[in-house]
This record gives C-alpha cells, sequence and structure tokens, in this order.
C-alpha cells in the first residue's frame, strides 16, 4: 500500500481523521505489523471514473486490545494522479465497529462523541508512536 500514495497524499477516515502521505504510509505498516495471524482483506471496485475510484474494503481481524472478532465493511473513495493515489477516504459505520471491536463499552458508548474522540486519541497516539519508533 505504500507504493500506492502520491508523496503528498492525504487519508481521512473516523478513526485516523486525517493524515499526511507519511502517516498513512506509516498506518499501513503499523496495520500489517501489528495484525493477527487471521488479517484478512477483500476489496472490489465500485466504479471508476478518471481519476475518481469508489471501492468496497471487507476486512477480517481480531482486534488486538480485546481478543475480539471484527469484520468491518468499508466504503473507500480515491482520487488519483499520474497513477498514485493523492486522497484516500474511508467510511465506515463506527458504531458497527465498536460494538464488534470493544464489546460492551463499544456497545453502550460507541454512539457518543466523547467515545469516538477517545478512540481517535488513541489511534493517533499509537499512530506517532509507531512513527517515532520506525519512521525515519
Amino acid at each position: 500500500m505504500q507504493q500506492c500514495y502520491a508523496d503528498d497524499a492525504t487519508f481521512t477516515d473516523v478513526a485516523f481523521k486525517t493524515l499526511n502521505a507519511k502517516q498513512v504510509k506509516a498506518m499501513w505498516e503499523m496495520l500489517c505489523k501489528s495484525s493477527s495471524d487471521d488479517f484478512k482483506v477483500e476489496y472490489r471496485i465500485l466504479s471508476a471514473n478518471g481519476d475518481s475510484v469508489t471501492a468496497q474494503w471487507t476486512a477480517w481481524y481480531t482486534f488486538s486490545a480485546t481478543g475480539n472478532k471484527v469484520v468491518n465493511r468499508i466504503k473507500a473513495h480515491f482520487t488519483l494522479r499520474d497513477g498514485k493515489i493523492v486522497a484516500h477516504t474511508d467510511d465506515f459505520d463506527f458504531y458497527k465497529w465498536a460494538r464488534q471491536a470493544l464489546g460492551m463499552p463499544g456497545l453502550f458508548l460507541g454512539w457518543l462523541p466523547f467515545f469516538k474522540n477517545k478512540v481517535q486519541k488513541t489511534a493517533r497516539g499509537k499512530l506517532d508512536a509507531f512513527i517515532s519508533k520506525t519512521v525515519n
């Protein structure tokens, strides 16, 4: 995935919010390195029109913090330039993800903005720590 992004690319989703190219490349490395043995991703292209592509991702994995199984269906929007991704936005149902990944806390709190903010801060903190340890 790292090779797919332009040097000025951006990425946005509900967990990491907005990342620059260095951060999104590190995010993919972190996710792949920390993934469970059962991590699997499938995708299909929903539409492609010039430099715009929409795809459906489905990711199956065990969430490392809880040991819970997750099936996350994501709609991805890409803008391409010269064969590289310059903008990537992933949309998914955060509450559905929180219920699967976090169990009871996600069930009872996953729909609340403060809970989503806590998850975002935790995800970004893990990414920042990963970058400081591994990325030059």
